[in-house]
């Protein structure tokens, strides 16, 4: 899961990179509104991290213009305004949530995972997809409850395709997502990698759409 991280102090960002990092999540950090994107591109970021007062702008100005937008992304705000009407600006705004300076590493992270679970359609820690039981923090996977053995790749590969459960993936993206922080995985090798993922999960696991990409079968 890769996030966008828009925080200007030095210290803080440093922080957070490393906690995701250790949670296994990977980000790319900006400090000024300036180098935000236009848009945030949801097949590549997972979330965002959006602190309020930024050097040369608003961060509401950046999430007003993303749900202007119709930009489905979760933001999560942080900021030192601890107000109701700050936070109520903030919600009503278009923040999935807020959460205020300073805080525990841990519980942001916390707060990304329930995000992303919302945004996944599940209701715990333990993502249900047909005879499929996946644990994305503890990286495991239960086959009609028999433990699989899925390497790093195979494991995100499934990840990804369980965010949206029978929503075909454009071979693009998925290549795109699975190396966030560089070049998209040669589409050769995630077909090989697709074929590893079938073989352990069931064939009839994963669909593909020729010309197009794949979907996990509900």
């Amino acid at each position: 899961m890769h996030i966008l991280l828009i925080e200007d102090d030095l210290d803080l960002g440093r922080a957070l990179q490393s906690a995701l990092k250790v949670e296994g999540l990977t980000s790319e950090w900006h400090r000024r509104a300036a180098d935000a994107p236009i848009q945030v591109d949801a097949g590549l970021f997972d979330c965002v991290l959006l602190d309020l007062t930024l050097p040369d702008g608003s961060g509401y100005d950046l999430l007003e213009r993303w749900r202007r937008a119709h930009n489905p992304v979760p933001v999560i705000v942080i900021t030192a305004r601890g107000a109701v009407e700050d936070r109520l600006a903030g919600l009503d705004g278009g923040a999935d949530d807020f959460v205020v300076k300073p805080f525990a590493t841990a519980e942001l992270v916390s707060r990304i995972r329930a995000v992303l679970r919302r945004t996944a359609r599940q209701v715990s820690e333990q993502w249900v997809v047909g005879n499929l039981v996946i644990e994305p923090r503890s990286r495991s996977v239960r086959r009609d409850a028999q433990a699989l053995d899925l390497s790093p790749r195979e494991f995100a590969l499934l990840l990804e395709l369980a965010r949206e459960p029978g929503v075909v993936m454009a071979k693009g993206e998925l290549a795109q997502r699975l190396e966030p922080l560089g070049e998209p995985l040669d589409f050769s090798a995630l077909e090989v990698h697709i074929s590893n993922l079938r073989r352990k999960i069931g064939t009839e696991s994963i669909r593909t759409i020729r010309g197009v990409g794949y979907a996990i079968r509900v």
